[in-house]
């Protein structure tokens, strides 16, 4: 796996892993958390914008634009330009492509895809971080109940998180409800803490593992979490580009995220659309 070329949805990998854990996870403070807010909050909104705005024939690098002219409207810079080398504001990932899919002027988009739309903000030193799918135009029963129950197991995710709760009963949520809907968790890809910097500790999995300490969730935690679920098999590949990951059968692709505060309560969703 190359891994600058995995950083935008965080690689399943240890070395790396390993040596940010011993960094620890970061507790936000309540000035943090309200700065967390407003970056989330201009996530939010460009993404519901984009959402209302996609039609077939446009391309991805029509999205892309508009994205960055809109985060710097409302006084952000894109967290993922730059980012690694990362070329864009937006990662744009149509049918099987799983993650990380560069905007493209060459690449249109059509009635019945499955376009992935994740980006960033990064507002007076932190980011927010959100991806959501979209079903352009009329989309295939198929294709709309994976989209469908991919944002199901992000949301079974987060209700798991409440101060003194696990890291892996979010995992452990997500799994099930994607393998009892007959599809495949996307293992090489996790969640992440977020806030200071776009990827913090810690691994944020969507399957049960040993492969990292359980973390016990506090108040001031923040999540980036991040289903990817696969219609057919589990296994991607990285393109030519060193970006752009693929299910290795062609199968559809959906992902859904949202960056999370831990509440001494349960848990906010900084990234929410709904009343925005």
């Amino acid at each position: 796996m190359n891994i600058f070329g995995s950083l935008l949805a965080q690689p399943k990998t240890k070395g790396p892993q390993v040596q940010r854990q011993r960094r620890g996870i970061e507790i936000k403070s309540n000035r943090e958390i309200e700065i967390m807010r407003q970056a989330s909050k201009i996530v939010g909104t460009v993404l519901k914008e984009i959402s209302q705005m996609v039609e077939p024939g446009m391309t991805t690098l029509d999205l892309d634009g508009y994205a960055e002219r809109r985060i710097r409207e409302l006084g952000a810079t894109p967290s993922f330009k730059g980012y690694h080398g990362f070329p864009a504001s937006l990662c744009t990932s149509i049918n099987d492509e799983v993650v990380h899919g560069i905007p493209n002027k060459k690449k249109v988009i059509r009635e019945g895809d499955v376009l992935k739309v994740d980006t960033g903000a990064f507002f007076q030193g932190f980011h927010g971080d959100s991806c959501i799918t979209i079903g352009v135009g009329d989309v295939k029963p198929e294709a709309q109940r994976l989209i469908r129950v991919a944002q199901e197991a992000l949301f079974k995710g987060i209700e798991q998180v409440k101060a003194g709760g696990y890291l892996l009963d979010i995992a452990g949520a997500v799994e099930d409800h994607v393998k009892s809907n007959g599809y495949s968790v996307v293992e090489d890809y996790t969640g992440h803490g977020v806030g200071r910097n776009l990827h913090e500790e810690p691994s944020v999995f969507n399957f049960r593992t040993n492969e990292m300490p359980n973390v016990k969730l506090r108040a001031g935690m923040t999540l980036a979490i991040e289903p990817i679920l696969n219609a057919g098999t589990k296994q991607t590949r990285t393109l030519r580009d060193k970006w752009t990951v693929v299910t290795i059968d062609k199968a559809l692709s959906a992902q859904w995220e949202h960056t999370v505060l831990v509440t001494k309560d349960g848990y906010e969703i900084l990234t929410d659309r709904t009343h925005l």
